[in-house]
């Protein structure tokens, strides 16, 4: 599974794009966005397509997972939107957000694919693990988030803020997931591109205009 961030402007183009195969060149999103979809992939086209709409969109990306935060690394925020996105099978966003969350973790990808796998058993601290698992229950429904899953959270060290951006990371990647897949963008399969794109992230964040 794959999947990417919101932002118009940070996927390469041109001679730096992903070359897409000849199963990508088949598929085009639901509505014409206007521009060339291989080369402007993802939300990114969507972005392009919408501005109005792209601000306020990853004005809030950036909040969620690049500004300061007083105890979540953007390493663990992205984390948590690449397991959400994963959840709900969105190859853009997933392969987009591992990426990022890889470029900023010491252990990168291999820790990004075991918590994809199973977070569980995937070596993350005892906090982390509770976290991820708030944010599983969010991707399933809201009301699957219990007192027990907070408890458990509190146990382990989470704070309130903590509990908080968690829930909305990852009801915010919900909506991301289903406008990426909704509209049927484009995932490119080459994982240089997301690589590209992530150094990009991690330098200047999402409201880079």
């Amino acid at each position: 599974m794959t999947c990417h961030p919101a932002h118009a402007r940070l996927w390469l183009t041109g001679e730096c794009a992903p070359q897409p195969t000849t199963r990508e060149r088949d598929v085009i999103a639901h509505i014409d966005l206007g521009l060339d979809e291989q080369a402007h992939p993802g939300i990114n086209g969507l972005a392009r397509y919408r501005p109005e709409t792209a601000g306020p969109l990853l004005d809030l990306a950036d909040t969620l997972l690049h500004a300061p935060h007083p105890t979540l690394t953007p390493g663990e925020r992205e984390l948590i939107a690449a397991y959400v996105s994963d959840l709900n099978d969105c190859a853009f966003c997933c392969a987009s957000h591992s990426a990022f969350a890889a470029a900023q973790l010491p252990a990168g990808m291999p820790l990004v694919e075991q918590v994809r796998r199973d977070p569980d058993a995937a070596p993350v601290g005892a906090k982390m693990r509770a976290l991820l698992r708030i944010a599983g229950a969010v991707q399933r429904s809201g009301r699957e988030v219990t007192a027990e899953l907070v408890k458990e959270a509190r146990a382990e060290g989470a704070t309130d803020l903590e509990i908080h951006d968690t829930v909305l990371i990852a009801a915010a990647f919900c909506m991301y997931n289903r406008y990426v897949d909704g509209l049927g963008t484009v995932a490119p399969a080459d994982p240089a591109g997301y690589t590209r794109a992530a150094e990009h992230i991690v330098a200047h964040g999402y409201g880079a205009r």
